[in-house]
C-alpha cells in the first residue's frame, strides 16, 4: 500500500445530497485541521461545488445501471471503465493520502482506481442498508465506516473492517445541535416545515397542502408552513394554501435548512440518512415518508427505527392522502406533550461528534495506523456523545 501521509484527501461522492451532505461534512473538519480536499463525482459536480469550497474537483465519467441485471451493468460499463482510467490518471498525479467514498455509482470509478493504484481507502455507508457500490467494493478498502454496527448485507468476511463512526452532519447543522423546542400550545404559532428531494417535494406538493385545509380552524390559524416544492409546482402550491387561509413560505431550495429545521415544531419529509441524521442532531419530530422502490428499502429501515425509538411516525407513500394525512396530524398537532417526547426521543439518538470520528477513521489510515483506533478509544469518545446511533437525507 502507498502511503502519503500528507498527500490530499480525495472525496468521492454520488451527485445528491444524501451522499453529499456527509462528504461535505468530512471536507469542513478536515480542513480545519489543515488537508487539502479534492472532491471527485459526475458531471452533476457544477450543481454542487458551492458546497466545497477551496477543495479541487474533478468530475469522471460514471453510470447507473437502468436496471438491476446483468443487462443493466452491460451498458453502464463503458461509462464505468472510462471513469475508472480518467480517475487512475488523475490519482496518480496527486497522489492522495486516502479515497473515501461515500456512495452512489458516480464513486465507483475513483474507489476502483484508488484500489488499483494501492491507495489506502475506505467507504462509508449511511444506511441501515450496505449500498450497492459500498457492497461491491467492501472486500477490497481497508475500512468501512458505518452509521450502524450491524449494516445489511455486510458480509462475515469484511465485518472486521467495520468501524462505527455515525453519520457525519454539516457545520450548519452542528451549530444547531440541540436548540431548545418550545412546546407548542395555542394559541402560539405552529411552525411546520415540509420537504424533500425531487421526488419527495413532488409527492408533498400534491398531497399537504390539501391535508392542512382539512385542518379545523382552530388548527389552521396558527399554522405558519415553510415547504420545499419543485419550480414548476410553487404557483399551484401557492394558490393552495391561499385558498386555504394558510400562511406559507414556498422555495424550490433553502440554502439555511438546518436552522429551519431548529425553527419548526413539526416536520415532514423523507427519511434518508443525512435527513434523519440532521433531524436527530437538532431533535425534532416528524412524520417520515420513505422513498417507494428505493434499492434496498433503505428509508424504510431507517424510518421504521425511528419510529421504534418514539422519535417520528412512519407514513408509507402508497397510504399518503390527504384525508390520512390530516387525521394524523390533528392527532399529532393537538398533543403538544407528544411532540416534546419526540423531539427528546430524536435528540437522543444525535452524533454531533460523528465527523470527528470519522476524520480520525481518515487520517489514521493515510497514516497506515488504522490498527490504532481501538474500542478503547471508542468507548472514550462515547463518554461525550449525547446517546446512542440508531439511524443512518436525504435524498429524495
Amino acid at each position: 500500500m502507498k502511503l502519503h501521509p500528507q498527500g490530499p484527501i480525495v472525496i468521492a461522492a454520488g451527485g445528491t445530497g444524501g451522499h453529499l451532505f456527509p462528504g461535505q461534512s468530512l471536507a469542513q473538519e478536515l480542513k480545519r485541521r489543515g488537508r487539502r480536499i479534492v472532491l471527485m463525482t459526475d458531471e452533476r459536480v457544477q450543481h454542487f461545488d458551492r458546497l466545497f469550497p477551496g477543495a479541487d474537483i474533478y468530475a469522471v465519467p460514471s453510470a447507473t445501471p437502468t436496471n438491476r441485471g446483468f443487462a443493466g451493468l452491460v451498458r453502464a460499463a463503458p461509462a464505468i471503465v472510462s471513469g475508472i482510467a480518467q480517475a487512475f490518471g488523475i490519482l496518480g498525479r496527486i497522489e492522495p493520502s486516502v479515497v473515501v467514498g461515500f456512495g452512489g455509482y458516480p464513486t465507483l470509478p475513483p474507489l476502483a482506481a484508488a484500489i488499483l493504484r494501492g491507495i489506502p481507502t475506505c467507504v462509508h455507508e449511511q444506511n441501515a442498508v450496505l449500498g450497492r457500490v459500498n457492497r461491491l467494493a467492501a472486500p477490497f478498502v481497508q475500512a468501512i465506516a458505518s452509521t450502524f454496527a450491524a449494516p445489511k448485507f455486510l458480509r462475515a468476511r469484511d465485518a472486521g473492517k467495520l468501524v462505527v463512526t455515525g453519520n457525519p452532519v454539516r457545520d450548519a447543522v452542528i451549530e444547531q445541535a440541540g436548540a431548545p423546542y418550545a412546546q407548542p400550545g395555542a394559541p402560539e404559532r405552529l411552525h411546520l416545515l415540509v420537504f424533500g428531494g425531487s421526488q419527495g417535494a413532488r409527492v408533498f406538493a400534491d398531497v399537504v397542502p390539501g391535508a392542512l385545509a382539512l385542518l379545523p380552524d382552530h388548527l389552521k390559524s396558527r399554522l405558519e408552513v415553510v415547504q420545499q416544492a419543485r419550480p414548476e409546482d410553487l404557483a399551484r402550491v401557492r394558490a393552495a394554501y391561499e385558498s386555504a387561509g394558510i400562511r406559507a413560505t414556498l422555495e424550490s431550495f433553502f440554502d439555511d435548512m438546518p436552522a429551519r429545521i431548529a425553527r419548526a415544531h413539526f416536520v415532514i419529509g423523507r427519511s434518508g440518512a443525512s435527513t434523519v441524521a440532521e433531524l436527530c442532531v437538532i431533535g425534532r419530530p416528524s412524520i417520515l415518508v420513505p422513498l417507494p422502490h428505493s434499492l434496498d428499502n433503505d428509508q424504510k429501515a431507517n424510518a421504521e427505527k425511528m419510529q421504534a425509538a418514539g422519535a417520528a411516525w412512519m407514513i408509507e407513500q402508497k397510504d399518503l392522502s390527504e384525508a390520512h394525512l390530516a387525521a394524523r396530524l390533528i392527532a399529532l398537532l393537538e398533543d403538544g406533550a407528544a411532540l416534546a417526547r419526540a423531539a427528546v426521543a430524536a435528540r437522543a439518538q444525535g452524533e454531533p461528534g460523528a465527523v470527528r470520528r470519522l476524520a480520525d477513521l481518515v487520517e489514521a489510515l493515510g497514516r497506515g495506523e488504522l490498527h490504532l483506533l481501538g474500542s478503547a478509544a471508542r468507548q472514550e469518545d462515547d463518554i461525550q456523545s449525547p446517546g446512542p446511533l440508531l439511524f443512518a437525507q436525504g435524498g429524495c
